[in-house]
């Protein structure tokens, strides 16, 4: 399983994701999976939500269009992104 799959126009993400980190980043490969730390704590769904903003920022798409497929209770997720507008660097080299 690859960290991040391209689907027609959309992004396939496989994550483990840090709650309560010093800031919000992508950190790198972490396994088979894309690390992603969040200041967020893991509390009533405020991880997942700040998850979907952090992610909407950095592909610049609207909230709706990031889509949490499987995971929504733990740390490893997979999340689906709509037409992303910006791919980052770090990302595209996982391509």
């Amino acid at each position: 399983m690859a960290p991040v799959i391209k689907l027609q126009s959309d992004l396939l993400l496989n994550l483990y994701i840090q709650p309560k980190a010093s800031r919000d980043q992508i950190v790198g490969v972490h396994g088979e999976e894309l690390k992603i730390a969040i200041t967020a704590p893991p509390i009533d769904g405020k991880a997942n939500a700040h998850l979907t903003k952090f992610l909407s920022k950095v592909f610049k798409v609207p909230k709706g269009d990031i889509k949490i497929l499987k995971g929504e209770q733990g740390r490893h997720k997979q999340v689906k992104i709509i037409s992303p507008r910006i791919i980052p660097e770090n990302i595209i080299s996982l391509l």
